[in-house]
């Protein structure tokens, strides 16, 4: 099997210049599935901290880079929407979130956000023991007591550390959300209206933003809260001056 990937052919969520180069590096099995993008893409064309696969891996094996919370030592480990990406020596911490063009990019946040990360739960089963295990987007399994109140569609914040729910963001009208596909990626508004649609036809949902509004798949959603409107990021940059 090749380790390589063609730039041509890479998903529209990465972000990496197709005409400049025939390969790129391809993502090993892990999170995120096809749509993660390889840590070394990060490091190399997107920061700059790199000019190499080889000085990706020193820095790797140095644990010098952390991705929600823990040491990453595969420099083609797939990176996608809502990881935490840190690097403690430099004082930097990143969110992924997609852009307006539904590419995925590195927003700065402090410290202290950069302590938890958020999760959309595409699944919910019960496992041995009468617990419930929750299914995040990024394929992370969570085990939650039986009686607590989540559902798909939800969104839930796991602290990095402990792997503990430390926030949970109801799916509903009035929720904050932001488009994470579609050509209304990266527009963030309230939920206005949902529709559910009878069969097995995707349900569609208004939400309403600073500009005229828009209408969307609601798979295309992940709800949030304020802090992904972009103040954590301001006051980031802020501490830096």
């Amino acid at each position: 099997m090749t380790r390589h990937q063609k730039r041509l052919a890479v998903p529209n969520s990465w972000p990496v210049e197709r005409k400049t180069d025939t390969f790129t590096v391809k993502a090993d099995a892990g999170p995120h599935g096809e749509a993660g993008v390889p840590l070394v893409v990060l490091l190399r064309d997107v920061l700059g901290y790199v000019d190499s696969t080889k000085e990706a891996r020193y820095a790797l094996n140095n644990d010098s880079v952390l991705v929600n919370g823990d040491a990453i030592s595969d420099e083609q480990r797939p990176i996608g929407m809502f990881d935490i990406l840190a690097f403690p020596e430099r004082g930097e911490y990143f969110r992924v979130f997609p852009d307006e063009g539904g590419r995925l990019a590195l927003t700065p946040v402090d410290e202290e956000a950069a302590g938890s990360r958020l999760g959309k739960i595409t699944n919910k089963t019960v496992v041995s023991g009468g617990d419930a295990q929750l299914t995040l987007h990024d394929g992370t399994n969570v085990r939650v007591d039986a009686g607590t109140e989540y559902d798909t569609k939800d969104s839930i914040v796991v602290d990095n550390e402990s792997k503990e729910i430390v926030a949970h963001f109801e799916y509903e009208e009035g929720a904050l959300v932001t488009a994470v596909a579609g050509q209304h990626a990266g527009r963030i508004g309230e939920v206005d209206e949902i529709d559910v649609t009878l069969g097995s036809g995707s349900n569609t949902v208004t939400v309403g933003d600073d500009a005229d509004g828009y209408e969307t798949v609601e798979e295309y959603l992940v709800v949030i809260d304020e802090n992904f409107t972009g103040d954590d990021a301001n006051e980031a940059g802020d501490s830096d001056e």
